[in-house]
């Protein structure tokens, strides 16, 4: 199937690695280029297609400058992905989170891709159009415990956000969605000082028994496997793309049926 991306300007934040990574490369293969940020950007070197810019997207003038870098390089912005994240293990549950990490985490999850919108929404407007693909969690509504009560807290915000911006903002062209994936197999979850590790320090346990107790607790996944970060950008691009032009506004799961209700 043809996604019509060929020559589309894209902007992925929080590219060099795991699910930005996959997204990046894949927007590549689709014929796009790519504007590609992160704090460090090892990962990009020598991609064909992608622009690399090392930057701190967590701070307030972050987003812009790669917003702005997109627009200098290419003069017009077609797709943004809000993909940068990051969550830590709050073994203390909700006693013992701080306001300094709630805040932290609402800066990661939440406030750089408001920032990266705003900026990004100039040129789309004066363009008629563009998509903006936001990547949450399915700790947005779904929290088994309180060892990441803060990240998703921050993910549902980025959710809600999701739809109001696609709601004011789908009438003059620009489509807005958010994908929320389960478990997927990155450091995130699975590499040193993840979530897996965390919780197996804590406990006295290997990452491999930590992983499994994880995700028992969460009642299992349908398909046997973690999402990998390809599984997570064939959904982005996708919506990305204008073959779903006529959705706007909506939150699609990926987490291999690991969630039974709706």
């Amino acid at each position: 199937m043809n996604l019509e991306l060929q020559g589309k300007v894209v902007v992925v934040t929080g590219a060099s690695k795991g699910i930005g990574l996959a997204i990046t490369k894949m927007f590549v293969e689709e014929g796009a280029r790519v504007v590609a940020g992160a704090r460090t950007v090892d990962g990009l070197a020598g991609l064909p297609g992608v622009t690399a810019h090392q930057l701190d997207l967590a701070a307030p003038e972050g987003p812009a400058k790669l917003v702005a870098a997109a627009l200098e390089e290419h003069g017009r912005l077609d797709v943004l992905v809000n993909n940068v994240g990051a969550v830590r293990v709050r073994l203390g549950g909700f006693l013992g989170t701080s306001d300094s990490e709630f805040e932290w985490a609402m800066q990661m999850n939440f406030f750089a891709a408001v920032r990266a919108t705003r900026a990004a929404l100039q040129p789309m407007l004066k363009a008629d159009g563009g998509s903006i693909v936001n990547v949450a969690s399915l700790n947005a509504f779904f929290e088994p415990d309180a060892g990441v009560l803060d990240y998703g807290a921050a993910k549902a915000a980025l959710v809600n956000f999701t739809k109001s911006i696609a709601m004011e903002f789908g009438p003059r062209g620009v489509r807005v969605n958010a994908v929320s994936p389960g478990p997927v197999s990155t450091d995130l979850w699975l590499g040193k000082g993840g979530v897996a590790d965390t919780v197996a320090k804590a406990s006295g346990t290997d990452a491999q028994q930590a992983r499994e107790k994880i995700v028992a607790g969460m009642g299992g996944f349908a398909t046997g496997r973690f999402s990998t970060p390809e599984d997570v950008a064939t959904l982005v691009v996708l919506l990305a793309s204008a073959r779903t032009k006529n959705v706007t506004g909506s939150n699609y799961v990926i987490d291999g049926g690991l969630i039974k209700t709706t």
